[in-house]
Formats: C-alpha cells, structure tokens, sequence
C-alpha cells in the first residue's frame, strides 16, 4: 500500500518510521511530502491507496474530488480533529477518514497550565528582562492560583487532565459541556452554564472541538459577560475565539491576558520558520503587540509521549485498512 505523507517535518518522518518498523508492517511504502495537502497539491498523491494528513491540510470538496480521481481510498489522519475535512464530500466520493482519538491529553493540558503560569507571573517579561540586566520587579506581580475559580469549556479527555492539575492546585474549578464528567464531579468540579463559567472565573481555559455549534464560541457578546481582566486561554482550535473580539476586550481590559497555542487563521503560517519574512496577517501581527498576550505555534501536543502515540495509532489504522481489519478510529460519517 503506497501511503503519500503530507506537511511532514523531519520528526513526522522520524517517529512514523519508528512505528512502522515496531510493527513489523511491509506492506506500506511511504511517500513524503512538505508540502501541505491542498487541491492544488492533490496530484503528489497519484497512485496513492491513502493520503497521512494534519491539523493545516484543507481537504474541502475540490480536494476530496482530486483524491477520488486519483484512486485514494483512505484519508489517514494524525490528528484528532477532523474539522478540516468535507466529510460530506468523502461519504459521496467512498473515502474512509481515520483519525488518532487520542495521544496525549497530559501534553496539552501541561501546555495549557503553563500558559496560565507564564501569563500570571509573567515569566516572558522576567526572562527577557534578566537577559538585559533589569532586575526590577515593577510590573512582574501576579496571583495565587490557589483557590482561584477557573472555568473549562469542555472537559473531555484533555479538559479532564487539566481540570486534575487544577484541583492540585487548590483551584475551584467550574466547567461547561453538553456531557457531564461524573468522576470529575467527584473530585470537586462544579458544572454550570456556558454563561456561569464566563461570569464566574478569573481564568477561562477552552477545550472543546471545532464545529458550527462551536465556531467563535468567543465573540463580543461572550467576552462582554466575562469578569474585568479575565485570562483567556486556547489550546484546542483557533476558530473558537473570535480574534478581532479578543483584540477589542484586551484594548477595553476586558481580557487581561490572553495565551494561545492555536489561532484561526494558523494555516500557512504555524509550523514554518517565518524569521526572514513579512506576515502578512495584520491581526495576528496585532496580537503580538500586546505585552499580556503569549503565543505558542500549536506545540502543545509536542512531546515524545505523544508523538509517539501518533504514529503508532497512524500506523495502526493503516494495518487494519491494509489488513480489511475493522477500523477503530473511523470518522462516522453521517
């Protein structure tokens, strides 16, 4: 089976070969490709039985229409989200989509809750002043977390890790989501409304999947219900947050601090070396002016741990396609 690899950084390669020789798999032969998956980029995959993508891919309906021309039977993702895929498109064309469900939440949500302490105690501002000599503490004082209310959007496998690092902490934790996690209620966690975490918490964390319910799930109604200076922080996927009302809320003071690890527009511009170039996006170049805003380029979910449990869970789903197996991690396509 020839599997095309598409936006593939050395370590992709590295630990995706890594798990297939563990496997002992010799039916597949890679193909890789830095380029992103596009309809424009479509052709790389002829004679392909599957295409490996990320989070940045675009498989719309122009795309999956290439794919199914060219003979690719099988969307293989190493992500979780599926948002970026025309599910409908696939259905019609007869593409399967697999996914990895799960790596690591403990990575993302150790990301996550250093967001919170780096905005807090403004470690970038301490770090960057030590290098320059400047000792001074002025401007440099935070809060305790201890028994601060922080409020999740979501509390499914990663929300629930972080949530537990919380309560370590000796935070209240107050959450939202349409299921309710019996065992964290357990452990202390209080659920509320959507509007009761963003009236009741110092620190609003967000992870909940992208889809049309969820899209700029932050917007300027939602930021007008939070406290005054409330910190803000996305780890899950950038369209939740509605970026120009977030720029509007830290200019009001509305949001205090704000730490992303995702923006919506990312594609095209996160996981490259930009050093040497002009960005072209006036909004995010807008974000970066802020002095309370940190940015991470989605490297929560990069550690070893989990780039580990990608591979293996992508070769995985390839073996059982290969192999006519049942596929445990299909996209039910509706």
């Amino acid at each position: 089976m020839i599997v095309t690899a598409f936006s593939i950084k050395g370590y992709d390669k590295t630990f995706l070969e890594a798990a297939t020789s563990k496997a002992h798999v010799k039916g597949i032969q890679w193909r890789w490709h830095e380029e992103p998956l596009r309809a424009e980029t479509s052709r790389l995959a002829s004679g392909s039985d599957a295409v490996c993508c990320f989070v940045n891919d675009s498989l719309d309906s122009s795309c999956i229409e290439a794919l199914a021309d060219l003979g690719v039977k099988l969307i293989c993702l190493r992500c979780a989200g599926y948002n970026h895929v025309d599910l409908r498109a696939s259905k019609k064309r007869n593409l399967l989509v697999v996914r990895v469900p799960k790596y690591s939440p403990h990575a993302v949500a150790e990301h996550t809750v250093g967001l919170m302490l780096m905005l807090n105690r403004h470690l970038h501002k301490a770090y960057n002043r030590i290098r320059e000599g400047n000792f001074s503490l002025h401007g440099l004082m935070g809060f305790d977390l201890y028994k601060q209310t922080v409020g999740l959007i979501g509390t499914g496998q990663i929300g629930a890790c972080v949530a537990k690092i919380l309560l370590g902490f000796g935070c209240r934790v107050i959450a939202h989501d349409i299921t309710e996690n019996a065992s964290l209620v357990d452990e202390g966690v209080t659920y509320t409304t959507l509007s009761g975490v963003l009236k009741q918490s110092k620190i609003i964390s967000l992870h909940c999947p992208l889809s049309d319910a969820t899209h700029h799930l932050i917007n300027s109604a939602s930021v007008s219900e939070m406290q005054n200076g409330v910190m803000l922080i996305n780890t899950s996927r950038g369209a939740l947050i509605d970026t120009k009302a977030i720029i509007d809320g830290l200019k009001q003071g509305t949001v205090g601090s704000l730490g992303l690890d995702v923006y919506e527009e990312e594609a095209g511009l996160f996981f490259e070396d930009k050093s040497s170039s002009i960005i072209q996006d006036d909004t995010f170049m807008r974000l970066l002016t802020f002095p309370n805003v940190v940015v991470t380029g989605h490297q929560a979910y990069f550690t070893r741990e989990a780039m580990e449990a990608i591979a293996s869970q992508t070769v995985r789903n390839l073996c059982n396609f290969l192999e006519q197996k049942p596929l445990e991690a299909l996209v039910q396509i509706r």
